[in-house]
């Protein structure tokens, strides 16, 4: 299908300790965007970055009146910022990307090209990665899990590269919770979804903020906030483990039946009591776990709080 005329693009990109790299984003963002036609606007949401970041956005905001600020009262995340940002949006399309400036805004008009009547949402796929063997270990395993709460043809293609219709937003404009995960908001207002290859370039300053147990955790909050895969998987559990109470009910019977011999041995029957003990336990920690979410939710706690803004 041919791509739609875009009217008008929404640039969001969360920021954090990144004023070394502001300028030079900037200075590549903006030739890309006045080629793509239509109107445009920068929103740069600062996630209460400790370096001067803030002081960086709002000398750009007043040198560019298409670029906007938004400061975090404290650090939320990634992809909460991004939600703070995607709501501030005002433009029919939003542009989302890293501010390491991984991904060139020189691809920009690929993902603009490729959003066309078949397609509502469009990643930019890395060509080839360039992050540390642990940091790729630890993407992959966060796009397995979102398997279960996406579908594998999408989490297996997500990015922070990405472009979408700002109407989707609608679809989870009442979300609110501690726990955000944009990709999998987005499956909530559409099944659209396609990818392009993009170049991906080494970091121009500074280091990952992401380390691998960050990576995990993200995952693993994910997955359990929005999915019911281990409420299942507890389930499955429990089944397996009565099924092997049952065989071992059995195995004592026949011993005594047939060969009329009574079961002995306390290491046997401590193993046994250990093995049930720790799946209850496990399915416990399991629903705990969901139990703390549905808390939090009780609680009405915001997904981020805004503490100042330029050119609002």
């Amino acid at each position: 299908m041919g791509a739609v005329p875009i009217t008008g693009v929404s640039v969001v990109i969360p920021v954090y300790n990144s004023s070394e790299t502001l300028d030079l984003l900037i200075s590549r963002l903006k030739p890309v965007l006045d080629e793509c036609g239509g109107d445009y606007e920068l929103v740069l949401v600062d996630d209460a970055s400790r370096d001067n970041s803030w002081a960086k956005i709002q000398q750009l905001g007043q040198v560019h009146k298409w670029i906007r600020g938004i400061r975090l009262m404290r650090n939320y995340g990634q992809h909460n910022a991004l939600l703070c940002g995607i709501r501030a949006a005002q433009k029919p399309v939003i542009v989302t990307m890293d501010d390491d400036l991984q991904n060139p805004p020189e691809e920009i008009p690929k993902l603009l090209d490729r959003l066309g009547e078949d397609a509502d949402v469009v990643y930019g796929v890395r060509e080839k990665e360039r992050h540390s063997p642990y940091r790729n270990i630890a993407s992959q395993l966060t796009k397995w899990l979102l398997q279960k709460s996406m579908g594998g043809h999408v989490a297996q293609n997500i990015s922070p590269f990405r472009a979408f219709r700002t109407v989707l937003r609608e679809g989870f404009s009442s979300f609110k919770s501690p726990y955000i995960n944009i990709d999998v908001l987005l499956t909530w207002s559409s099944t659209r979804f396609q990818s392009v290859v993009v170049k991906h370039q080494s970091r121009q300053a500074g280091v990952s903020n992401y380390n691998f147990r960050k990576l995990i955790v993200h995952a693993l909050n994910m997955i359990t906030g929005f999915s019911i895969l281990p409420l299942r998987f507890a389930s499955w559990l429990g089944i397996l483990f009565t099924f092997f109470g049952f065989l071992m009910l059995a195995y004592v019977i026949q011993q005594y039946i047939v060969l009329g011999v009574v079961a002995q041995g306390f290491t046997f029957l401590a193993s046994s009591i250990a093995i049930f003990s720790g799946a209850q336990l496990l399915a416990l920690g399991i629903m705990g776990e969901y139990l703390a979410r549905i808390h939090f939710r009780l609680m009405d706690q915001p997904s981020y709080t805004v503490r100042e803004s330029v050119n609002e």
